[in-house]
Formats: structure tokens, sequence, C-alpha cells
């Protein structure tokens, strides 16, 4: 049995959540392990005390790190969760909370492969959306499919969002087709439809998670980063998206109304693109949590704020570092991982 067969689905990440999960950091898996501490402390203590300001949050960490984490914070409603990782970026590798009508709650499990194999080891990253669901006895559907759960967003109403570049990506589901990568989140997700956009920002090398690009706001409503620039390569990605978008009807036959977020400045870090996104923001309950990037971003992160608190003026916007993160190669929506209420 499928979830859809059990009317389970994935609602919409601004439903309420039970709790947020946030997976600590593994020195030896980072990009740059000698930013270990300034990371913990410029970006992951700070994350989970913001979270906390909203909503329950449970740390997942390393068996013989529990203790050490625990002593960074004093909030009651802050827990830890012992479970082995390869990494911590739980919206890829976490689970994703399925609802249903009887006021039930169940948990997709994924396959994960570190974004098409970038990133050895993975096998316990592998295993810790089953270790979470098994943890709190929560109905865990297995899928046969390769995906991260920052490569979609969900209206809660029968559509989901998603890149070709990255679920169409010979290095996660080779042998299967369009049609049938769609018939599995469908299955899955329990939803109608898919708007499939093309590409996501330049050097994202998630291959392309719509996480870093677009959302939906509301059913019907979708945010989408946007670059003004013609010289920079974002300009022609977030065109051909927005065409897509314009030319689209979700699966209530709605026409979307499209609400663009001007990205930051361009920023580099040893010669690479850093992919700073204000769309990399995280629902919590009552709120949201944006990262910002300052210095040459600062008013681009005024407007990305300001666009927030007008289509969201009963959520409290809680701004975070986003630089702090931003060269281990995601941001706040990557680090967390919502359990839907009921």
């Amino acid at each position: 049995m499928v979830p859809k067969n059990l009317h389970y689905k994935m609602p919409a990440e601004w439903t309420e959540h039970e709790r947020t999960f946030v997976a600590w950091p593994v020195q030896d898996s980072m990009c740059y392990p000698e930013d270990y501490e300034q990371v913990v402390n410029g970006y992951y203590i700070e994350l989970v005390k913001a979270i906390a300001e909203f909503e329950p949050v449970t740390v997942v960490v390393n068996p013989n790190e529990v203790e050490q984490v625990k002593g960074y914070f004093s909030e009651e409603n802050v827990d830890f969760l012992s479970i082995a990782h390869n990494d911590a970026w739980i919206r890829d590798n976490g689970p994703t909370f399925l609802t249903n009508e009887d006021g039930q709650v169940a948990g997709v499990n994924w396959k994960f492969n570190a974004w098409g194999g970038k990133y050895a080891p993975w096998d316990l990253d592998d295993q810790v959306a089953p270790s979470i669901l098994d943890h709190y006895g929560i109905k865990r559907f297995d899928a046969p499919l390769i995906m991260e759960g920052g490569s979609i967003h969900v209206d809660g109403e029968g559509t989901v969002i998603t890149t070709e570049e990255c679920l169409l990506n010979p290095n996660r589901n080779n042998e299967m087709t369009k049609k049938e990568i769609e018939g599995y989140l469908k299955q899955y997700l329990n939803i109608e439809q898919v708007i499939w956009l093309k590409r996501g920002l330049s050097g994202d090398e998630t291959d392309g998670h719509v996480d870093n690009l677009a959302c939906f706001a509301a059913p019907g409503k979708v945010l989408i980063q946007v670059c003004g620039d013609p010289s920079d390569e974002n300009y022609a990605i977030t065109q051909e998206n927005l065409e897509i978008l314009k030319k689209t009807v979700d699966a209530k036959g709605r026409k979307l109304e499209i609400i663009p977020i001007e990205q930051p400045p361009m920023a580099e870090f040893e010669g690479s693109r850093l992919t700073l996104s204000y769309l990399n923001f995280y629902f919590v309950n009552g709120g949201i949590i944006l990262p910002v990037f300052g210095g040459t971003a600062e008013e681009t992160d005024q407007v990305a704020e300001q666009t927030l608190a007008a289509v969201y003026p009963d959520r409290k916007i809680r701004k975070i570092n986003g630089m702090s993160i931003i060269k281990e190669g995601g941001n706040v929506h990557c680090t967390t991982q919502q359990m839907a209420k009921i």
C-alpha cells in the first residue's frame, strides 16, 4: 500500500508543526571542517534557539556527542535524539511527514544517495529517516525513489513544485522516466499535479533544489527568487522558470499569483559561487526563520523581509545570519525538517 491509497498526504509547510528536527553537524563530513566551531557557534546554536522561540525542537545528534551538545541549550522545548548520521542536512535525508483525515501521522522514507553520490559515505544518512519514524512509532512508507526533501514543495491541495534539473538527473533515478517519477510523487505525496520548473540557481551543488528557487506561499500563490541582471546566469534561469509559472495552473485549476523576491548580490568563495537564497526560509508556528546575508546584501535583505512580512502579516519574521553556514552548501530550510501536527 502507498500513502495515497490510505488517504495520507503531505501537508503544506505553513500548517501547524508538532516539532522541528535539526541534525547536528559532523565535522569530518563538512566541506570546510576547520570552520566547525564557527558553524556551530555562528549558526546551529542560533538556529535551534530561534526555532525554539516558536515550537519544540528535536536535535538529532551522533551518540558520542549527545552530552556535549546538550550543554549548549537550556531551553525547555529543546530535546535530543541519538541517531548516527554522516551529515547534517536533515531536510534531504529526513522523513517527509504525512497526515490523514483520521488525525494520524505517517512518514515517507525516500532513498538517499548524497545528492547523486557527491559525498561518501552516506550509509548512515540513508537510515536517518527510518530511525526517526521508528523512534516515534510512526507508520512508514518506503518509497522506491531517490529523492531529497529540498527538491519539492507542496501547496497542500494537490500540487507539488520541483525542478527537472534535480528529479530527472541521471545521478538519482537514471532507470526511471519522467512519467514514472511523477507517478511515484503522486502515490507517496498524494498530489495530482507536478509543476516542473527547469533549472535551479547557479552554483547549487544539489543539482537545482527548488527550495532555493521557489515555494508556495499559499494555495495558488508562489514565491520565486529572481535576478534583474541580464549578465548573471540566474537571469536566464529565473526568467525561464517565471514563464513556466505564468502559463501554469495548479491542481485546482487556479492561475498562479507570482510574488518575486530579488536575489542578494552575487558572492563567491574560492572562485565558486555561493547559492544565496531568501527562499531557503523556514515556516515555524506563528513565524518565519529567514536567512539574511548582510554587507552588500543589506538592501535586498530588507526588501526580502518586507515582502514576506506583507505576505504573512500575522507571522513574526525571525532573521538569522545565512552567511555563517552558506559555504557548506545550504541554509535554514536545508537544515530543518517539520513534523506535522494533528
